[in-house]
């Protein structure tokens, strides 16, 4: 389970570190092999470990594209940026320029644990939704999951 919120650093050449705390789950569950993809909802990437990609893989794409336009917007986006990366032998990845230019990332990220993936912000991206969402009101028609949720 991947938690916990992690500022890193991207380096001259769009490699990042992955925080030590985190090697041992991505070696074990994946040797390493990771994949990046582009979120269909926010400027922010996925970093899944491959044997958890490939499942959300499967799913999006037995979605009927034919027929929705949110099942297509998924496949283009999740499945068309889906790139495999390697740990190498210094714990980073190589994020690809065409992955960082639409997440608009430059040297310092947020990496944020989200169960079985991680999301990937800029820090500046981050910051700036995080107080949104402390300065919004919370809506007075909330699903029944979140009345009932007891945090």
């Amino acid at each position: 389970m991947f938690r916990g919120i992690n500022p890193i650093n991207l380096d001259a050449k769009g490699r990042l570190a992955v925080p030590a705390k985190y090697r041992d789950q991505v070696l074990a569950r994946s040797g390493g092999q990771m994949v990046v993809t582009v979120h269909p909802f926010d400027r922010c990437l996925l970093l899944y470990p491959l044997a958890d990609w490939e499942v959300i893989e499967a799913r999006v794409n037995a979605l009927p594209n034919s027929t929705s336009r949110q099942a297509r917007r998924l496949q283009h986006l999740m499945v068309g940026y889906a790139t495999e990366l390697d740990l190498d032998g210094s714990n980073r990845l190589l994020l690809p320029a065409m992955h960082r230019d639409h997440a608009e990332m430059d040297k310092r990220l947020i990496l944020v644990g989200q169960g079985q993936k991680f999301e990937l912000w800029s820090d500046s991206r981050w910051s700036s939704m995080t107080e949104t969402y402390l300065n919004e009101p919370f809506e007075d028609d909330a699903s029944v999951e979140l009345t009932n949720l007891s945090l």
